[in-house]
């Protein structure tokens, strides 16, 4: 890159990545801010906003804060900042957003109201609504209570991670000292008591609240707050060391759960200073540490309002639709002949998870002519899953099945580890991938014997092999009998259960390999007059990546980025990215696919989608896969895609070169999700 253009201060041609983090959590809180949607949905973003906030701290703040109790003082990222500086800008950052947060609770709650929903306090509550909420108490609730009182016999106890508690302090009348105790709200209990008439709803901290003269018979209740702790949830494990892996990661969940330091304090603001000091000190945080809200601790748990059967609250519900090429008159497809006779695209949550990729695994599972089936699982759902369902039916039937199953998934461990092990079981051969990297990629292939010989079927796609996430987020995937896509899975698959140094791919670029090279020689090839990219991705950091952007449009490209999360890019520089334009959309779904086009229609485009977004991690410390598109019928169906959301007006945000993100002004009212929805219902009535 030519520095002489850069601006004076090369590292204010990045944005920094956590507060680009925050700032898409702000794009979220401003649709629970938002009065055209419904009400319930306003609510089911507040919680999301809350839940990521509660991620980023576990993750980013943790890291940042081990970075100064280290003593890293030099270390900078790209943008110039040191850890003690990013952490002063994130709590000036956070507080703006918690007081946007309470500002939206207190704005919510009466229009909740109003629609015969009341979150209601104790003092709103008469005799015999007492008298209810007293023997819910005793029945459903005091039997799962442990009070934990602090005294010279009883340290002061641990507070687990995103858990609610209520510190109280009670009096001995006989000796008139006062103690510490602390009470868990457990999380098996219900967020929100209802009271009999089905409308009022009482938070379940109020409700333990009222009786703590149960839990501490004979002492006077003195004070009472409720608190939540935030700890460190990153899972660092030695590979290298590590002679079991499974047990490795076990013994670092443990230590997740019992030895991680806190990094956040949420109190309610009626805490009196000195509880609040008793706190901070027993945490071992301090200050800065400490965030105040005006009203409900917890705002996650409002989700359990969204899934209120309200109907009139809420969006009209979305039903994933089957692709016209796997649909027949009478039965099921044969999708090895529907593949066979050409590539399908799915596009989740409009098409159908369970009648495409499932039904391709399940079919594989059945049918007594496929000999293997390899397939890497990240997440999957919490619920029995049908794909690890047909994975044990095939295994038990004597196919030869393989699951590479990534251990290391952020906050899915242990699931994973279950999975793994009812597989195991089974009769699956279950592989961990390959040291030092996470396994990342989307991709399942299934071979098959036929008159010609045997055939390999293969699926790539962005998103997990989920299917309660493939109803909730937008994903693609290409199901395929292309016998070089083939190859290049099942080359792959090799790497990660065996030895190989397979470094080329016939049409898949694989992280950590070759994915890197060949997107910058694809973005070089476009850094010329005329030139055009447009790409769509969860989140763009890399800094090598972001240089080759700025050279291209320095070049004369013109760069189109729809970014849902960080972008650490600004566009819209003199002389640095005046030809880039970056666009967020935020709505009903969460925008998933990482689709990448070069060229202009003129030229003819080349398309390409899979697992990986443009940061360090993806490129450089994780295996990901992405795929060509080749047929042209499918490439016009992507070009439509991106063309939605280059144009929505409705859902998307432009973000300006100072790192701040603004409203894309409504003209024309097009959101593409509901374009798309109405494209898949025409796509299906006409048969195509």
């Amino acid at each position: 890159m030519n520095a002489a253009i850069l601006p004076a201060a090369p590292e204010s041609r990045f944005i920094n990545r956590e507060l680009s983090w925050l700032e898409f959590d702000g794009r979220v809180l401003a649709l629970a801010e938002d009065p055209d949607l419904p009400l319930l949905e306003r609510v089911k973003f507040l919680a999301i906003f809350s839940r990521n906030l509660d991620e980023f701290f576990q993750v980013r703040v943790s890291g940042l804060r081990e970075q100064v109790a280290a003593g890293v003082v030099t270390s900078k990222t790209p943008d110039g900042l040191s850890p003690s500086e990013q952490l002063r800008e994130i709590r000036r950052r956070c507080a703006e957003l918690l007081d946007r947060a309470d500002s939206a609770v207190e704005e919510l709650l009466p229009l909740l109201d109003k629609a015969g929903i009341r979150i209601v306090g104790l003092e709103d509550v008469d005799d015999e609504d007492a008298g209810f909420l007293r023997e819910t108490f005793h029945q459903h609730v005091f039997p799962v209570l442990t009070p934990l009182s602090v005294d010279p016999a009883h340290p002061f106890p641990y507070i687990s991670n995103l858990s609610l508690n209520l510190a109280a302090i009670v009096r001995d009348p006989r000796t008139g000292l006062n103690r510490f105790a602390r009470v868990k709200v457990p999380p098996l209990l219900p967020r929100f008591t209802a009271l009999p008439d089905g409308e009022r709803l009482v938070p379940v901290e109020q409700v333990i609240a009222a009786h703590l003269d149960t839990l501490f018979p004979g002492m006077e209740i003195v004070s009472r707050h409720a608190f939540r702790v935030t700890r460190d949830a990153d899972v660092e494990v030695e590979e290298d060391e590590a002679e079991d892996l499974l047990a490795a990661i076990e013994s670092v969940l443990w230590r997740r759960r019992r030895a991680a330091s806190p990094v956040r304090l949420e109190v309610d603001r009626s805490m009196t200073p000195e509880m609040l000091d008793l706190l901070v000190r027993e945490l071992d945080l301090e200050e800065a540490d400490v965030y105040v809200s005006r009203g409900l601790l917890d705002l996650g748990g409002l989700m359990a309002l969204s899934a209120m059967d309200r109907p009139d609250l809420k969006e009209e519900p979305w039903t994933p639709v089957t692709q016209p090429r796997l649909t027949v008159e009478e039965g099921e497809p044969d999708l090895f002949a529907v593949l066979g006779a050409g590539d399908v695209l799915v596009h989740h949550p409009y098409d159908s998870f369970a009648t495409s990729v499932e039904a391709f695994l399940e079919q594989a599972a059945l049918d007594p002519d496929v000999l293997a089936i390899k397939q890497t699982l990240y997440r999957t759902s919490a619920q029995e899953s049908p794909i690890i369902s047909a994975l044990v039916r095939a295994a038990e039937v004597g196919k030869q099945v393989v699951a590479l199953v990534e251990l290391k998934a952020r906050f899915d461990e242990q699931a994973n580890i279950t999975y793994a092990r009812a597989l195991e079981e089974a009769g699956v051969h279950v592989a961990y991938g390959v040291v030092g990297l996470k396994t990342h990629a989307k991709i399942s292939l299934v071979v098959r014997r036929e008159k010609d010989g045997v055939r390999r079927y293969a699926h790539v796609g962005t998103g997990n092999y989920n299917p309660t996430t493939a109803k909730l987020y937008e994903d693609l995937g290409l199901l395929t009998a292309d016998p070089e896509i083939g190859a290049d899975v099942a080359d792959l698959f090799n790497l990660l259960t065996g030895y190989s140094r397979q470094r080329e791919y016939r049409h898949l670029l694989v992280a950590p390999h070759d994915l890197r090279p060949k997107l910058l020689k694809l973005i070089r090839r476009e850094s010329r007059p005329h030139g055009k990219i447009v790409m769509k991705m969860n989140s763009l950091a890399d800094a090598e990546m972001i240089d080759a952007l700025y050279s291209a449009s320095q070049a004369g490209a013109d760069v189109d980025l729809i970014v849902r999360g960080i972008c650490c890019l600004r566009p819209g520089v003199p002389e640095l990215s005046e030809r880039i334009r970056v666009r967020s959309l935020v709505g009903r779904y969460l925008e998933h696919s990482r689709v990448f086009r070069f060229g202009r229609r003129r030229t003819g485009y080349d398309h390409y989608f899979g697992s990986a977004d443009l940061m360090p991690r993806n490129l450089d410390r994780r295996v990901e896969a992405i795929v060509p598109v080749l047929d042209p019928a499918l490439k016009r169906r992507l070009d439509r895609m991106l063309k939605a959301a280059l144009e929505d007006d409705v859902l998307a945000w432009r973000l300006r070169p100072d790192g701040t993100w603004s409203k894309v002004r409504q003209r024309k009212g097009m959101s593409s999700q509901a374009l798309l929805q109405e494209d898949t219902l025409e796509r299906a009535s006409v048969g195509r």
